[in-house]
C-alpha cells in the first residue's frame, strides 16, 4: 500500500474526506444534458471566491472612518503596486456577481428548479440573493464617495416611513443623526465580517441541499427515477471529471470577459463606478442626479414609482421589499403539473416573457431621472411584475402542457 493510500486511510478513519469527495463529486450524479444555463451556478462561486480573496487583501490598506477612507482608497489605487488591479476586481467583482446570479435565477424560472423536491434549494438561493442584496448595499458606502454618501443617504432614510418607531429606527440603523464615520464603520463590519459569514453558511447549506435532492435540468425530469442494476442514473453522469472538466470552459471564457472590463471599462460607463463617487462624500454638494448601482435599480424604480401616502413613502417601501419577499413562495404558487418552460403552455411563456421584459424596463427607468411618462411606465411595470407571481396559480393550472419525455433529451456525454 503506497504512503498516499496509507495517509488517506487514516484521514478517513478520523474524517470522512473521501466519502465527502465521493458523495459531492465523484459518484454525484448530474443530469448529462445540462446546457449553457447551468454555467451560472459555479460561476456564481468562482465571483464568490474573487470577492473573498480581493476583499480580505484591500481590507489591509483601508482605514474605516471618515476621514480616511476616500484618502485610502487613492492610496490603494495610486501607491500600491497592483492596488488599482486588486480594486477593480472587487468593484467588478460585485457587478459580475449580480450578473451571473441574476441569470442563475431566471434559469431557476425557466425550468422549474423551485418546484418538488427543490423548494428549500430555492428557498436557501433567495436567502442568498438577500444576503448579497446587503452586502453590495453595505460595501457601497465604503469608498466614501459623493454618489454613495448620497445614495446611502436615500435609502437610510427608509425606516423612517415606518410610523411610530420610524424616525428612531433609521437613527439607530445610521449610528448617528447623520451619515458619519460611526455609519460607515458599521457598515465596513457588516460588510467584512457579518455578511460574509452567513453567506458561505447559505451557499454550503445551498450545495447540500442540493446534492442531496439532486440537480433538475433542462426537460425537469427526475434522472433518480430511472437506475440501472447499480444503482446508476441511466440519464446521469459523475460530476467530477465530466462536469469539472466542462465548467472549466465556461470559467475560462468569463475570465475573458470579466477582465476585458476590469482592463478597459471597469467604470462600466458609469454603471459600476459613478462620476460622482470619484469625488470625496460632500454633505453640502448633491449630485446632479441619485441613482444606486445598476442591480439594485429596477427595485428602486418600484420605489419610485408607487404612489406616497400621507406624504409618506411607506407604500413604496413596502412594493420594494414584497418584491424580493414574493420570489419566496414561487415554490408553492406554481401549479403546473411539469416543471421546463420547454412542456409548460403558451401562457406561462408570455408570462414569463413579460415578467423579464418588465424587470428589464424597471431596471432602465431606475437609473434615468424621474418624469411623468418614465413613472407612469414604471407603474405599469411594477404591476406586470407582481402579476407574474399573483395570477401564476391560475394560468399554470388553466394552461395545457406537453407530455414530458420519459428520459432526458439532448446531452453530449
Amino acid at each position: 500500500m503506497s504512503i498516499a493510500k496509507k495517509f488517506m486511510g487514516w484521514v478517513d478513519a478520523r474524517f470522512p474526506a473521501t466519502e465527502t469527495y465521493e458523495y459531492h463529486m465523484s459518484k454525484y450524479y448530474a443530469p448529462k444534458n445540462f446546457n449553457f444555463w447551468y454555467f451560472f451556478g459555479v460561476l456564481s462561486m468562482v465571483v464568490l471566491v474573487n470577492q473573498l480573496v480581493t476583499g480580505i487583501w484591500l481590507t489591509m490598506m483601508f482605514n474605516p472612518s471618515a476621514e480616511g477612507a476616500f484618502a485610502s482608497l487613492e492610496y490603494i489605487m495610486r501607491d500600491v503596486k497592483g492596488g488599482w488591479l486588486i480594486r477593480y476586481m472587487h468593484s467588478t467583482g460585485a457587478s459580475a456577481f449580480f450578473v451571473v446570479v441574476y441569470l442563475h435565477m431566471f434559469r431557476g424560472l425557466m425550468y422549474g428548479s423551485y418546484k418538488k423536491p427543490r423548494e428549500l434549494v430555492w428557498i436557501i438561493g433567495m436567502a442568498i440573493y438577500l444576503c448579497l442584496m446587503a452586502e453590495g448595499f453595505f460595501g457601497y458606502l465604503l469608498p466614501w464617495g459623493n454618489m454613495s454618501f448620497w445614495g446611502a443617504q436615500v435609502i437610510l432614510n427608509l425606516p423612517a416611513a415606518i410610523p411610530f418607531i420610524g424616525d428612531g429606527l433609521a437613527e439607530w440603523v445610521k449610528g448617528d443623526y447623520i451619515i458619519s464615520g460611526i455609519t460607515l464603520n458599521r457598515f465596513f463590519a457588516l460588510h467584512v465580517v457579518a455578511i460574509p459569514l452567513v453567506l458561505v453558511g447559505l451557499v454550503f447549506m445551498h450545495l447540500v441541499a442540493l446534492h442531496h435532492v439532486g440537480s433538475n435540468n433542462p426537460d425537469g425530469i427526475e434522472i433518480k427515477k430511472l437506475k440501472d442494476k447499480n444503482g446508476v442514473p441511466l440519464d446521469g453522469v459523475p460530476f467530477h471529471p465530466y462536469y469539472t472538466v466542462h465548467d472549466m470552459v465556461g470559467i475560462v471564457v468569463f475570465f475573458m470577459c470579466f477582465f476585458a472590463v476590469v482592463f478597459f471599462a471597469p467604470e462600466g460607463g458609469g454603471y459600476f463606478l459613478e462620476k460622482p463617487n470619484f469625488e470625496v462624500a460632500n454633505a453640502l454638494k448633491t449630485p446632479a442626479h441619485i441613482a444606486p448601482v445598476w442591480y439594485y435599480m429596477p427595485f428602486y424604480a418600484m420605489l419610485r414609482a408607487t404612489p406616497s401616502m400621507f406624504g409618506s413613502a411607506l407604500p413604496g417601501v413596502i412594493v420594494m421589499f414584497g418584491a424580493i419577499a414574493i420570489l419566496f413562495v414561487m415554490p408553492w404558487l406554481d401549479r403546473s403539473p411539469v416543471k421546463s418552460i420547454r412542456y409548460k403552455g403558451i401562457l406561462s411563456k408570455i408570462a414569463l416573457a413579460i415578467f423579464v421584459v418588465s424587470f428589464l424596463i424597471l431596471g432602465y427607468l431606475g437609473g434615468v431621472s424621474s418624469t411623468p411618462t418614465g413613472t407612469l411606465v414604471a407603474r405599469i411595470c411594477t404591476i406586470l411584475y407582481f402579476l407574474y407571481f399573483i395570477l401564476m396559480p391560475f394560468y399554470t393550472t388553466m394552461e395545457t402542457c406537453k407530455q414530458p419525455p420519459e428520459r432526458v433529451t439532448g446531452g453530449g456525454h
